[in-house]
């Protein structure tokens, strides 16, 4: 039998028990043995709940239980959830996450430790929920120079832009139905900002390149600034527009990684994927491009990812997966990086762009920084990034 605990029992926490009581019997034909839940750590009360018998306050009790195996770790932030992690690695347990905010910020150090004391450290859920991203992207794209990584990594926002385009509701109105279905939180700057996004651009970057790119270190903009003009008009042009993170490997060896609001043409793939839904393309030089696609949050979609994390850590017991990534990336600026742009504003068309209606312009392809220069000498209303 292996044991296993769960480490704050919200969202994702319990949507793991459920995953246990849904699908024990398969799990444990998979793994050659049962799987336990047999602690919940947790700061609420749960004595009036069906695991009120194995709930517990003190982390020292998982932490010093030599038949605990695996803890995972839903507490969220990357204050508590830092510190109970470092110390469960450090007592030789295996770790599971969901938390990309830990990831991103944290990754480098916490899987330094789980080599050190060679135990597993995984968070495939981390990107894009029940989506299986990450392990295709370090073990089944392994044999492929991977040279761009861009997606929709948000369902919040993705939820937002689709409701823009197809229901011609503005960003404001948008978020708020968003929030009333409870894909938005109260305070919903992490998502319709970009912070949730560059998180996991962050952590996909680290994994592809092997360096590690920190959020702050990157170009981060949202969607609340966004305009329906601008929308509709890529609308009627062929474009949608969606909130995408990309990296990138720069023909000099540098890397680029940011999170904008794109032109996307609805020739493209990700063009149509609405709703909450995320979808991550990945171009390998051998490969070509592949796509992964499916719901990108949830409490057993995310769950999901979880307990496959949880099997993956159990199965490389004697042999723990080899994951990490070492000094900070040779990060190319934002402004240096070249691509075709959308502008709109009354002003006279440049010579070579693509005239839309509207008063819109397709010019490039320019550096962010030269775009920026030219919208400013135009006097345009909106700028904004064109997919390739």
């Amino acid at each position: 039998m292996a044991n296993f605990a769960i480490m704050g029992f919200g969202t994702v926490g319990s949507g793991v028990a459920e995953v246990l009581r849904m699908n024990g019997a398969s799990i444990a034909e998979k793994l050659g043995e049962p799987l336990n839940l047999k602690y919940i750590l947790d700061v609420r009360d749960l004595s009036a709940t069906p695991y009120g018998d194995i709930a517990v306050k003190d982390f020292a009790v998982l932490e010093n239980d030599p038949d605990l195996e695996v803890v995972v770790e839903s507490i969220g932030g990357a204050k508590v959830a830092l510190e109970f992690t470092r110390r469960a690695l450090m007592a030789g347990k295996h770790v599971v996450t969901s938390n990309k905010e830990l990831v991103a910020s944290h990754g480098k150090e916490l899987l330094a430790i789980a080599k050190e004391k060679n135990v597993n450290y995984l968070f495939e859920a981390s990107v894009g929920g029940g989506i299986p991203v990450l392990r295709p992207l370090f073990q089944c794209l392994a044999g492929n120079q991977i040279e761009e990584v861009v997606g929709i990594l948000n369902g919040t926002t993705n939820y937002i832009l689709t409701r823009m385009v197809k229901g011609g509701v503005s960003f404001e109105d948008a978020l708020k139905e968003a929030q009333a279905k409870g894909y938005a939180e109260q305070n919903p700057a992490a998502d319709v900002e970009g912070l949730d996004a560059g998180r996991k651009i962050c952590i996909l970057s680290d994994l592809a390149w092997g360096k590690e790119v920190l959020p702050d270190r990157i170009h981060t903009q949202g969607i609340s600034g966004l305009d329906l003009r601008d929308v509709a008009l890529a609308s009627e042009a062929g474009y949608r527009v969606k909130l995408l993170g990309r990296a990138l490997r720069l023909e000099d060896g540098r890397q680029a990684a940011y999170v904008a609001p794109h032109l996307v043409p609805e020739s493209c793939p990700v063009a149509a994927v609405d709703d909450v839904f995320n979808a991550i393309m990945i171009r390998g030089n051998a490969v070509g491009d592949v796509m992964f696609y499916g719901r990108g949050a949830g409490d057993l979609p995310t769950a999901s990812a979880v307990m496959g994390d949880v099997m993956d850590a159990l199965q490389h017991r004697a042999k723990r997966r080899d994951l990490g990534w070492s000094e900070s990336a040779d990060l190319a600026d934002f402004g240096g990086l070249s691509m075709k742009w959308y502008l709109r504003g009354n002003f006279p068309a440049p010579e070579g762009s693509e005239v839309l209606s509207g008063g819109a312009v397709i010019a490039g392809p320019m550096t962010a920084a030269e775009a920026g220069a030219l919208a400013e000498r135009l006097g345009a209303e909106a700028l904004l990034p064109v997919l390739e």
